[in-house]
């Protein structure tokens, strides 16, 4: 059994590469279990986020497989050269890719938590559609504890890191401030919902766009007001700032929108969507400046951040630990229980002559033997463990090969 991963993150490729190869949650779904059909596919996971795609497999150790054309057919992308920005891992690299990952650590805002609740979503949409296996399935569990147990205890000194919070903090250093300002947010999913409870916590006047017809099934921030969807252009004459975040595959705000609109001296927008939710174009409008997902990048690493990058490490470095000790268990456990099987037999072939010719009842005999079976079974266990917890990982492993072939013949 083999682990395999392939992705494409912001550090890679543009915005527009990754737009092509984004899931939606049903898109998502629906390209596992067609994933998981194919032949050597033990188990699959798709995590799509607005700053990355990965498509995570346990295969079978002879499966050859093309995690790359695989995508590229479910996606329906010709290919045309986009293989160089995706990133290919296996095995123990790919593991300790995605522990770090979850943990925060490979993020394009270092530290932001949201990357843990993505990957927990992840696991969760493969469990509904089936896809995932026990392996997968304990390699995403732990990846998500030490991403639990670094936000517990390793809380990142910066504030709460969220792209939302980082746009704003970039505005800010370009001398502009969201306060008393007026907002559209347009979305009220996750991302948006965190975008206006940000706004308005930064004291700018919000409004969140809703589907008319979900429009009294959906909640808002508290201190938000509401509009439909469709009156958004109406509404954008009052704003000084507008985000936008939704799942859509279509422009939200498009060049045509916008004719006969009188907008204010200077309109900001913010597309926090992938695919884009803001048609390009407007941002060389006059009087407008539209920012995307990667206009908000940390040149470098705070120094309060950098304190507690070690103690984050070592949170990572442990679970990997558990989680290598049990995959290599679930590989070896089997051939200890053989093992042990072996030496009970050889044990009682041995002793059988002796018990043999003891005087005692026949139901005490039996119930000897058994007992002997038992205790025997146990002596070989606790010695093969110890092996396992005193020597290196390789040494032992050749133990229990060695253990192997003195019941070869």
């Amino acid at each position: 059994m083999s682990i395999s991963m392939i992705g494409v993150d912001h550090s890679r490729a543009p915005l527009d590469i990754r737009a092509l190869f984004a899931f939606s949650k049903k898109n998502a779904g629906e390209a596992m279990e067609k994933l998981k059909e194919q032949k050597g596919i033990l188990g699959c996971i798709i995590l799509s986020t607005c700053n990355r795609l990965e498509i995570w497999v346990s295969t079978e150790d002879d499966a050859e497989i093309s995690l790359y054309d695989s995508l590229c057919r479910m996606k329906g992308v010709a290919e045309q050269g986009y293989e160089q920005y995706f990133v290919k891992r296996e095995d123990r690299e790919a593991a300790e890719h995605l522990f770090y990952l979850a943990s925060g650590l490979k993020s394009q805002i270092l530290g932001e938590d949201q990357i843990l609740t993505q990957v927990k979503d992840a696991l969760n949409l493969a469990r509904e559609h089936f896809t995932t296996d026990g392996v997968l399935e304990v390699l995403f569990r732990m990846a998500v504890t030490a991403g639990k147990k670094i936000k517990t205890e390793v809380p990142f000194a910066h504030g709460n890191p969220s792209v939302i919070h980082q746009a704003i903090r970039f505005l800010e250093e370009q001398g502009y401030f969201v306060r008393d300002k007026v907002c559209l947010v347009i979305g009220n999913g996750e991302m948006g919902k965190v975008a206006a409870q940000t706004l308005k916590e930064c004291g700018a006047d919000v409004t969140v766009t809703v589907r008319q017809y979900r429009s009294g099934m959906v909640n808002i921030p508290v201190g938000c007001k509401r509009i439909n969807y469709g009156d958004r252009m109406e509404y954008l004459p009052q704003c000084d700032l507008v985000v936008s975040a939704t799942a859509s595959p279509n422009f939200t705000l498009r060049e045509e929108l916008f004719e006969g609109v009188q907008c204010k001296e200077k309109l900001v927008l913010i597309d926090l969507a992938v695919p884009r939710d803001i048609e390009p174009s407007l941002g060389e409008r006059e009087g407008m400046v539209l920012y995307d997902m990667d206009s908000f990048h940390m040149e470098e690493t705070p120094k309060e951040l950098e304190q507690n990058l070690e103690a984050a490490g070592a949170i990572v470095r442990a679970q990997m630990d558990e989680f290598y000790m049990w995959l290599d268990g679930r590989d070896v456990i089997p051939r200890i229980q053989d093992i042990r099987e072996e030496a009970v037999h050889d044990l009682n072939l041995r002793i059988a002559k002796i018990l043999k010719n003891t005087p005692m009842e026949e139901s005490d005999r039996e119930k000897l033997e058994e007992a002997v079976s038992t205790a025997a079974g146990k002596v070989v266990t606790k010695l093969i463990f110890g092996l396992r917890d005193n020597l290196k990982q390789e040494a032992f492993l050749e133990c229990v090969a060695g253990l192997e072939r003195i019941y070869e013949e």
